[in-house]
């Protein structure tokens, strides 16, 4: 199950490479165009919301760290982090992932309100595509997270397969992240 989903992301990461490719080579082909079109973007509200994505990584990791222990959930009170399960870690991510959704859902808006659409221009083209495969992603990730965390509610007790399912949706929690950092660069930072 690990390799298949290693080898399934080496085949997404080719997918988002051609996004990159087609940002990249359009940006040179007409860049007063991505200068003006940058200008509508809230810089510092996508780098809070990038913020929030990244550290979902972290708080991922935890939840796969109590998944290898054989802690599906909390052992103590829950204001007591460190005893803390890979459900409540797996919550939290979740929240965090819905957050960045709503965040970029927020940006949408804001965007196509000041006339910034997939059908304005090539950079509209071209933000709504790579931002947007990349929301839908996210997505898959927070649905993964409703299955792993629903199998451990079901099951009648915490098995190895369990563990197992909770690294591999790691695996892809930590490439989504990895992938929205080098995007976050490219779109936001990189003028």
């Amino acid at each position: 199950m690990a390799v298949g989903t290693i080898v399934w992301l080496a085949s997404e990461l080719m997918f988002f490479a051609a996004l990159f490719a087609a940002w990249f080579t359009t940006r040179n082909v007409v860049p007063d165009l991505w200068s003006e079109q940058h200008s509508h973007l809230n810089v510092p509200f996508a780098a809070a919301n990038t913020t929030i994505l990244v550290l979902s990584s972290v708080t991922c990791q935890f939840g796969v760290f109590a998944a290898e222990r054989g802690r599906p959930g909390r052992t103590g009170k829950l204001h007591q982090f460190k005893l803390w399960g890979m459900r409540e870690w797996f919550i939290l991510t979740y929240v965090m992932g819905s957050v960045f959704i709503a965040g970029q859902a927020f940006e949408y808006t804001e965007l196509v309100h000041e006339g910034i659409t997939i059908q304005s221009s090539a950079w509209g083209s071209l933000f709504y595509l790579a931002t947007g495969f990349h929301g839908i992603h996210v997505v898959g990730g927070l649905l993964a997270f409703l299955l792993v965390i629903g199998r451990t509610f079901l099951a009648r007790r915490f098995t190895h397969e369990q563990a197992i399912s909770a690294i591999v949706v790691s695996y892809y929690w930590h490439f989504v992240d990895v992938v929205w950092i080098a995007l976050f660069a490219a779109v936001y930072l990189i003028v």
